[in-house]
């Protein structure tokens, strides 16, 4: 089961909507085959992991394992839990339960059916863990929410606007832990920030810096008063604008209206969902992350540490949460913290 985790992480930031899932076919205690699901579209995990056998015939004595409950619904690939009777394996190994209402028990109900000894709850937190982005989105109706920012040693997530001399971003951080950022955003479905941060920073949100995915970019324009010229409107990914306005969406830019005297954080897991956006990065300003932190609606906080000073500014978001590691990046130190009421 960890080499079918193993495996599986080679899929972070290609499968969505599908789940990381990896597999291992064990012949006498042997692997004789393995996969992983690539892309949405292409062959589950199971199917790779049997493909790569080399002797069909040794399937019937063989045991395959899969971090996740195969699947029993036809998508856009057939069943993998037919395929897996087809084969004639008799022993499935299974690390989680699928939350996804399409399977939910049926991939093991039609496996016992078919006669296959069936074994689940293997490294189950661990599994867990791998797929939290999959079982938040179907368990709470909303993305996993993580938040992102880089502070200053004395507190402070950017200057003051008189101290602004363009609308460019201010570093804190060094050049290899933005590359850390960038490798996130490939890893996530969407990144969103408000609107004075689209406005003075004028940020991309791309991956410029590592190799992946653009993310879908949010940004908040309550009264659509941002630039049109400004980068995140331009085509190189979509754009969601969460807005009280109405106007009409194009190829790349969609807008929604929520209603901002109600609970804004909330209102926007609603649209996400909606959306079929799994993650999200939070990445700023301090008064877009701190709503959601007052609103309690974040899983994890990664927050970048740079060997800077800026005297006074905006004072970096207030959180309490469950610190997880620090990790030093060069000069610049990352701190994780988990969601203490998320605790399992």
């Amino acid at each position: 089961m960890h080499r079918c985790i193993q495996l599986a992480k080679n899929g972070l930031g290609t499968t969505y909507p599908n789940p990381l899932v990896g597999s291992v076919v064990v012949y006498q205690d042997q692997i004789i085959g393995e996969g992983w699901h690539y892309k949405a579209g292409l062959p589950h995990a199971e199917v790779n992991a049997i493909r790569s056998v080399q002797d069909k015939t040794r399937l019937k004595e063989a045991t395959i394992y899969v971090n996740l409950e195969p699947c029993s619904h036809i998508g856009k690939t057939p069943p993998c839990s037919d395929l897996i009777i087809q084969s004639g394996i008799k022993n499935v190994v299974i690390g989680n339960l699928d939350s996804n209402p399409q399977v939910a028990g049926r991939g093991i109900k039609k496996l016992i059916d078919a006669g296959c000894t069936v074994t689940t709850g293997i490294l189950e937190a661990e599994c867990a863990e791998l797929n939290k982005r999959f079982f938040t989105f179907h368990q709470k109706k909303r993305p996993f929410i993580l938040l992102k920012w880089a502070q200053t040693r004395d507190g402070f997530i950017a200057p003051t606007s008189e101290r602004r001399k363009e609308a460019k971003p201010v570093w804190i951080t060094n050049t290899y832990s933005r590359q850390v950022v960038h490798k996130m955003r490939g890893q996530e479905m969407a990144i969103l920030v408000g609107t004075n941060t689209a406005q003075q920073d004028n940020p991309s949100l791309t991956t410029r810096s590592w190799a992946g995915n653009n993310p879908t970019r949010i940004v908040i324009d309550r009264k659509l008063k941002l630039d049109k010229e400004l980068s995140i409107f331009n085509t190189e990914t979509e754009t969601i604008v969460i807005t009280e306005e109405i106007e009409n969406s194009t190829n790349h830019l969609q807008y929604e209206t929520i209603d901002f005297s109600g609970e804004i954080a909330s209102q926007i897991c609603d649209v996400l969902y909606k959306n079929n956006i799994q993650s999200v990065i939070i990445e700023g300003g301090s008064k877009t992350l701190q709503t959601f932190i007052d609103e309690n609606l974040w899983d994890e906080a990664f927050i970048f540490s740079g060997p800077v000073n800026f005297g006074d500014g905006i004072s970096a978001p207030a959180l309490k949460g469950r610190f997880i590691f620090e990790e030093f990046i060069r000069s610049d130190s990352l701190y994780l913290y988990k969601n203490r009421a998320h605790r399992k």
